[in-house]
């Protein structure tokens, strides 16, 4: 049984059976990790307000039967949106160390240009897969695929809202962010 000990952020959280969680976490030395927490979701649980997506907590897990979730404590927020960890625990891999798009998230310089280009799909040359023609400004994350602002409209618009990154539309809000603070 080996025991980890890592600052991480929490990416997203489900239900599993009646008392446990399965959370996605986004570690600094490991990379993305799913793990389970027993009891999780009880109501006595002192474990579960440390789990909740956005937060940047210290964790402690260990690699029996699985991974589990032993101990958590809160020590930030990421202050990302809800939708950006979504799309981060869908791009990124899984058990591999992504350092620059950890320092990214903590010095609050996080732009999804930067983060898929750290991945392997930079932008900047995209072109549309639809029509060949324009610029790639959104990223289709189910297919890892580029389309204009034109193509992505054959999208349906739930599909859109849920596995579409507008690349260049978060920067204008993220702007807007760093105005107000």
């Amino acid at each position: 049984m080996q025991e980890y000990v890592t600052n991480a952020i929490v990416l997203r959280k489900f239900p599993q059976g009646d008392l446990d969680g399965r959370y996605t976490l986004f570690t600094e030395r490991y990379g993305k990790i799913t793990g389970k927490a027993k009891s999780s979701r009880k109501i006595t649980s002192k474990l579960a307000p440390h789990l909740e997506p956005g937060t940047a907590l210290r964790a402690r897990f260990i690699e029996a039967h699985g991974t589990q979730i032993i101990d958590a404590l809160k020590v930030g927020d990421a202050r990302r949106s809800l939708m950006d960890l979504q799309f981060l625990a869908m791009v990124l891999p899984e058990g591999q160390p992504e350092h620059a798009v950890w320092r990214m998230l903590v010095t609050r310089r996080f732009s999804w240009q930067k983060v898929l280009a750290v991945l392997g799909w930079d932008p900047a040359d995209a072109l549309c897969e639809s029509c060949g023609i324009r610029r790639g400004t959104n990223f289709f994350v189910p297919r890892q695929e580029f389309f204009c602002d034109q193509c992505v409209r054959k999208v349906p618009l739930i599909t859109r809202q849920n596995a579409v990154i507008s690349l260049y539309a978060s920067v204008q809000s993220e702007r807007r962010v760093d105005k107000q603070e």
